[in-house]
């Protein structure tokens, strides 16, 4: 699993946001994550009992909100201290097929890594591959 630079000031961003933001059951993880423009977009989850979004997939929506469609980067941290929590299965498929190329800082027993996020779900089914072509993604009309 090839590692990169991990992204110092982001953890740390997304540590302030989980540290300040999220109070009592409804907020219990913040995330952050950056677009290619330098910008860094925050999120906390919103919990609920029948599933709501985790904050990797809230920081999505804000991002798409702010016009940053190009993330590079993610990661997601834990209240209460935590620390960096890698993104459960749901959130990892969701953030591989809407950005192929981020990368996603987790822990590892020999501290932080920035990994490709198609390393965290090797032999996944990737939902671009199996579309039907139509004129508008390049298939026949």
């Amino acid at each position: 699993m090839p590692t990169h630079h991990v992204d110092e000031e982001l953890v740390a961003a997304a540590t302030e946001i989980a540290r300040t933001r999220c109070r009592g059951d409804h907020h219990t993880m913040a995330a952050a994550a950056r677009a290619a423009d330098g910008r860094i977009v925050t999120g906390v989850n919103v919990y609920h009992f029948t599933g709501g979004p985790c904050a990797e997939l809230v920081v999505v929506g804000a991002a798409a909100a702010q016009g940053a469609y190009d993330l590079e980067t993610i990661v997601a941290v834990g209240d209460r201290d935590r620390g960096v929590v890698p993104p459960c299965g749901r959130c990892r498929q969701t953030l591989l097929d809407h950005f192929p190329t981020l990368e996603v800082v987790v822990p590892s027993p020999t501290g932080l890594r920035a990994v490709p996020v198609a390393d965290l779900l090797p032999h996944t089914y990737v939902w671009a591959d199996h579309q039907l072509e139509t004129p508008s993604n390049g298939g026949p009309t």
